[in-house]
């Protein structure tokens, strides 16, 4: 892995992840989350803000040791326990039915198994447990669906593996979970990077 990956690469992603555009995502979400929540691709854990009182504990999981890094600088004045670990979403080291929400928010798009990870999601949800998701993906709309197969090859490569075209509801209920709500729209910005998938998984 070279600087770019290492050490840029963290730092542009972090910064992106800022866009307030993803705000009232970040916050339906929150507030839907409860019990003990793991979060598949904490990044620099932006989410933490908006975890309500009905969460007792968040555990975090990325395979950038720099985000993992800023993420445990968060930990400070928290209303519930907090941990992040380094480590990959197709091989989470966490037992069977331990969770009551997992959550993804704009990872589904940039690892490299995302069925094998959403597997490992239910793997880890107690029965009665819930999956919560805001990612981007294939758009409904031809010509959008156009540039994102086209941009995609090049797109990864700069942006940490990000694929713009995965079908992230079909994904979802390939890996044994029913959408229990879902919710799709553009938002603001350049169209094949703006189309977003915001709902809930149950397990089968």
């Amino acid at each position: 892995m070279g600087i770019y990956d290492r050490l840029i690469l963290p730092r542009l992603l972090a910064c992106a992840m800022r866009n307030q555009a993803l705000v009232p995502l970040r916050q339906r979400l929150g507030a839907a989350a409860s019990g003990r929540v793991l979060e598949i691709g904490i990044g620099s854990a932006l989410n933490l803000p908006f975890y309500g009182p009905g969460v007792s504990e968040v555990v975090g999981i990325d395979p950038s040791p720099a985000l993992v890094a800023m993420a445990r600088d968060r930990q400070p004045g928290l209303a519930f326990a907090f941990q992040v670990v380094e480590g990959a979403g197709e091989s989470l080291p966490l037992d069977d039915n331990s969770f009551d929400t997992v959550l993804t928010t704009w990872s589904l798009c940039s690892v490299g198994d995302p069925i094998q990870v959403l597997r490992e999601a239910r793997r880890v949800l107690r029965p009665n447990g819930q999956l919560l998701f805001a990612e981007h993906g294939q758009a409904p709309d031809a010509g959008v669906r156009w540039w994102q197969d086209r941009l995609t090859p090049t797109w990864k490569r700069i942006a940490g593996g990000c694929h713009l075209n995965r079908c992230i509801d079909g994904l979802i209920a390939a890996a044994g979970f029913r959408l229990d709500g879902l919710q799709t729209g553009y938002l603001p910005g350049p169209k094949p990077m703006t189309f977003m998938y915001e709902g809930r998984g149950r397990p089968e």
